[in-house]
């Protein structure tokens, strides 16, 4: 820069005084420069501020959905956002993962836009679960538990935090959480692995668990689960469903991502023993058989990474979508071709999937060009759905106007 600086200085000094610039020249020259210099730095935050907001108006763009559905972004000021909640008066909260922050946003005018955001708590432990109940806002970071009390009305000025549990594992691989209040009122959060492939010693590791909101009654609900960050219960059966990444370095096509259904407490879903439905791990499977683990209730390609899933339960949204199942994969990091980085349906019939398809793509391009990446998904009270991406730093709304809601 001061190379810059220097070469500027001279031709201006060229331009302003070509006979050479005797002191008062120069004094008006470096007035020039300090203009000039404010007047490029200001040029410099706009052009890049554009640029951001053309990048996510254009990422909305370029996401594909069926005839009907629109796409548009509902915010783009949520760095790393990763998993999301809804509270009282429609506000949205937000965890992260390495930004250490939670949000709120708040669309104040119903325009379909957060056009408020906020702050709760910056400096956390991949804070990645956010939940809401009863008021609270609990927060899931990789040791603790934690919940602001009253958040509804203290956006502006959160109050400090309450912790609810603080004894998890500090391990950092795998140690996110998400985190989702059940039908019985009580908080659910995965424990996952604390590797690739591994078998530890401390049970805790590699389970969904759940907790009551006073931190009380800690237990393991299900095992043998690698790494679940989204689960969902099915609005007539009860059941709960939950994602879960296989493990890496078997190959490009090994083993599948899932979709597991947990019919009753403390099921084995094989983890690190069997992956998939039939994949015996080649250093923990030995001698081992596939059939004495709870199978998975439907199979994702490998390394696509599902995420986030929600139940869609509107009535915005053409009737075939009621109570079917929205998934978003992440996408691959270490696949020759990439795989994911989309929002897949999974159809359900008598309460179990039967089949899936695409139901948004973009954030891979043709070329195989990540430019985003969804997380999670959220039902908005009007029935719309909103998708985090936390490459981007964005949550979009996948809504369907009613011009088309006479299907």
């Amino acid at each position: 820069m001061q190379g810059q600086k220097t070469l500027i200085l001279s031709s201006l000094s060229e331009i302003l005084c070509p006979n050479g610039c005797v002191n008062k020249n120069w004094i008006e020259l470096m007035d020039y420069w300090a203009k000039f210099e404010f007047v490029i730095l200001r040029l410099w935050v706009l052009i890049a501020v554009v640029s951001v907001e053309a990048t996510h108006a254009d990422m909305a763009e370029k996401i594909q959905v069926p005839e009907g559905f629109e796409v548009k972004v509902f915010s783009d000021k949520v760095p790393n956002a990763r998993s999301m909640a809804l509270g009282d008066g429609g506000i949205v909260y937000v965890g992260s993962r390495t930004e250490g922050k939670v949000y709120a946003l708040k669309d104040s005018n119903n325009d379909g836009m957060a056009d408020q955001v906020y702050i709760i708590a910056s400096d956390l432990t991949l804070p990645n679960g956010v939940a809401y109940l009863d008021g609270s806002l609990y927060v899931a970071e990789v040791p603790r538990l934690i919940r602001f009390n009253g958040i509804t009305s203290k956006l502006n000025k959160p109050p400090p935090f309450e912790i609810v549990y603080d004894w998890f594992p500090t391990k950092l691989h795998h140690g996110w959480k998400y985190l989702r209040v059940g039908p019985d009122g009580m908080l659910y959060l995965p424990i996952g692995a604390p590797c690739n492939v591994c078998r530890e010693k401390k049970e805790i590791f590699a389970t969904i668990m759940r907790i009551s909101p006073e931190g009380d009654d800690l237990e393991i609900v299900a095992r043998g689960v690698r790494n679940s960050v989204g689960f969902d219960w099915h609005p007539q059966s009860g059941a709960m469903f939950f994602s879960d990444n296989g493990r890496d370095w078997m190959g490009d096509d090994l083993p599948p991502d899932e979709l597991n259904h947990l019919s009753s407490d403390d099921l084995h879903f094989g983890f690190p023993f069997c992956h998939g439905d039939r994949y015996l791990d080649t250093e923990f499977g030995i001698d081992d058989s596939c059939t004495n683990y709870t199978p998975p209730a439907w199979l994702f390609p490998a390394h696509s990474a599902p995420l986030g899933i929600r139940f869609y339960t509107g009535d915005q949204f053409p009737k075939e979508y009621k109570n079917q199942l929205f998934v978003a994969q992440h996408g691959s990091w270490n696949r020759s071709e990439p795989v994911g980085y989309r929002i897949v349906l999974v159809k359900f019939k008598n309460a179990k999937p039967v089949a899936s398809k695409i139901f948004a793509k973009g954030w891979l391009d043709a070329s195989n060009v990540v430019r985003g990446r969804p997380v999670d998904l959220l039902q908005l009270p009007d029935g719309s759905l909103l998708v985090s991406d936390d490459k981007n730093g964005a949550i979009y709304r996948i809504s369907y106007p009613s011009n088309h809601n006479s299907r």
